[in-house]
């Protein structure tokens, strides 16, 4: 074996060293380009992160303004003033993240204006709804457009990032590859220092596979979050559907009421004028007929109650009496095969409620009660006074705490399972076979209660009956004076003297049948179509009793025109009239104190008694 030469000894030396010094270098350069790997991925998960954040809570304040526009409870407001006070900074942190990369910069600027430009829409719309002005439609259109502009730039933003992070990883790992290849060459000579790489390649795999299980449970994290987001905009949505139903109720409330009040006066009218010894048949005809539109009348009135738009006058209200003089009533409708007992409290609070609204929602609440103990059973009506803590309004957001006067009716039937309470209040739920039921007996219930500014709460359970309590705003005012209860009169109220009534009805089947009416009770008759011809008619006529007007008209509405009259006529004395109520005689689902007022669709006998009730009145409460 031929001795080895110092000078290629040395050779060797240096070249062993110098593989020993690359082997190093490259394990080295690996572990670098492994660092630099994972703080782009680390960089590229932070912008997406507060891309992601910056959307969602950007999100979360448009549901939010959403729900104060549909509710005006400022309660709605909390993630909406979050955001608005800390986007800048969040959308200044990313700023900083991408501050190297010119595109994801601009588009920064891009997003901040956009930003900008949704929470002057959300602000706009809040201050306009507090002021109690209607939002433009244009407004809500140009607010979607922008969120869809914000969720687009975000979606590019984070596909950038994206792209930049493979192009870069991709670069890396061939570089690595070529690293390693030159590493397994010298593997036989620092097969020492190759254990070391391995075992940093190791350690440097088990880093890469922790970051990517974090970015899996960022990940299941955020469709966590966008789970939980499409349920709340699903709430929102029914909530939006139940205010549409109620606007077109309000909608075709009007038309419906005006027609069905055509045929309930002209019928009447044809009965009392039908001979003593008219045809059976025919008689039978129009008690069918007269039915048929009262019964399409009670489905409008509960079609308005759900969607808490009929017209509620609260008075002081016993409501122990009340309960007690409905008794025999109450047995006659729901039979002989359930027991009624009644439970009234002693010294009981008045309530400030519409007392014959009252008594329809607890014939509603019986009947449902009756319905749910086929085999009979016990019904009872029990009355307290009751107090809602601030405990309890914090539960329930829908209710504010203090004195209520409580009416539960507790049944022995059937009961409910949860599901079936969470939708019982729903319009046009119902769990009674076909043609049994509406669906709109509880959901009347509800809208009458909380138009009230009371509650209501179920407590049920499968075979353990149910319990029903609304809760009545307490009257805090001074106690109504006792008077003398009349008896109902035998014949209809008629005219006394020559006493002139206006009849103002832009609809002019309507006012026919109300002019045939008055006239069928003795009165004296000055007609009008619209508010202009009715001011004429009061210049040509001055000695006129009482107008008689419609609230919802063209041009001038039925309260300007009172007003006007009244200006001109001090003493005149108003009925109005309407099968739909808007702002004009009714505020927050009451009529306004010392107005008169008779819902169409009418039959002559509650026109009789309520136009004589008017022009019996007090001046002075005119």
């Amino acid at each position: 074996m031929p001795a080895i030469r110092p000078e290629r000894s040395i050779f060797l030396l240096l070249l062993a060293l110098l593989i020993v010094g690359l082997a190093f270098g490259s394990t080295y350069w690996l572990y670098a380009v492994q660092q630099r790997v994972n703080i782009w991925v680390q960089h590229t998960l932070r912008v997406e992160n507060q891309l992601s954040a910056l959307l969602l809570h950007a999100q979360e304040a448009e549901s939010a303004q959403r729900g104060f526009m549909l509710t005006r409870k400022d309660s709605f407001l909390g993630p909406y003033e979050v955001f608005r006070g800390q986007w800048r900074q969040e959308l200044a942190a990313l700023r900083m993240e991408v501050r190297d990369n010119p595109p994801q910069a601009r588009s920064v600027e891009e997003l901040e204006e956009l930003l900008d430009d949704r929470l002057f829409l959300m602000r706009t719309g809040i201050e306009r709804r507090r002021r109690g002005e209607v939002v433009p439609a244009g407004d809500f259109d140009a607010g979607m457009v922008t969120m869809a502009r914000i969720r687009a730039l975000v979606a590019t933003m984070r596909a950038r990032e994206a792209q930049l992070l493979k192009g870069r990883t991709a670069n890396d790992n061939r570089l690595s590859t070529m690293v390693s290849a030159g590493l397994a060459v010298s593997a036989v000579l620092i097969t020492l220092l190759g254990a070391v790489a391995l075992r940093t390649a190791y350690r440097r795999v088990a880093e890469a596979t922790e970051s990517q299980q974090a970015l899996a449970d960022i990940n299941r994290r955020l469709m966590s979050e966008a789970r939980d987001r499409e349920t709340a905009e699903g709430q929102l949505r029914q909530m939006q559907k139940m205010e549409s139903i109620g606007q077109l109720t309000g909608g075709i409330a009007h038309d419906f009421n005006n027609m069905l009040a055509i045929v309930i006066g002209s019928l009447d009218i044809v009965r009392r004028r039908l001979a003593p010894d008219a045809d059976t048949r025919v008689v039978r005809g129009i008690d069918n007929a007269t039915e048929g539109a009262q019964r399409a009348a009670q489905l409008t009135a509960r079609l308005l109650a759900f969607s808490r738009q009929q017209p509620l006058d609260p008075q002081p209200t016993d409501v122990n009496k009340l309960v007690g003089g409905m008794s025999e009533l109450l047995r006659r409708t729901i039979g002989e095969s359930i027991r009624v007992e009644t439970v009234l409290a002693g010294g009981l609070w008045r309530a400030s409620i519409d007392a014959s609204q009252l008594e329809s929602a607890i014939i509603n609440l019986c009947v449902n009660s009756r319905d749910a103990m086929p085999m009979g059973g016990r019904l009872t009506i029990e009355t307290a006074n009751a107090h809602l803590d601030d405990a309890y309004a914090a539960v329930h957001g829908d209710v504010a705490a203090g004195q209520y006067v409580m009416v539960s009716v507790t049944d022995s039937g059937t009961g409910m399972p949860p599901e079936v309470v969470e939708r019982a209040f729903d319009p046009f739920f119902t769990t009674k076979g076909v043609g049994k039921g509406t669906g709109l007996g509880l959901s009347q219930v509800f809208g009458f209660i909380k138009q009230s500014r009371g509650h209501v709460k179920i407590y049920s359970e499968p075979g353990e009956g149910t319990v029903i309590k609304i809760y009545l705003p307490r009257h805090y005012g001074p106690e109504p004076a006792a008077g003398t209860l009349m008896a109902p009169p035998a014949e209809l109220p008629r005219a006394r003297g020559e006493e002139i009534i206006l009849v103002v009805e832009d609809e002019e089947r309507v006012r026919h049948m109300s002019v045939d009416s008055l006239r069928e009770l003795g009165y004296t008759i000055v007609q009008a179509s619209d508010g202009e011809q009715a001011l004429e008619m009061l210049t040509i006529q001055p000695r006129i009793d009482m107008l008689f007007t419609d609230v919802v008209m063209p041009g001038i509405n039925g309260r300007v025109l009172a007003d006007r009259a009244r200006a001109s006529h001090p003493g005149l004395k108003i009925l109005y009239t309407t099968g739909y109520t808007r702002n004009a005689i009714v505020h927050n689902g009451m009529l306004d104190p010392g107005v008169s007022f008779l819902a169409k669709p009418f039959t002559l006998d509650q026109l009789a008694a309520k136009v004589r009730q008017v022009l019996d009145a007090d001046p002075a409460q005119a």
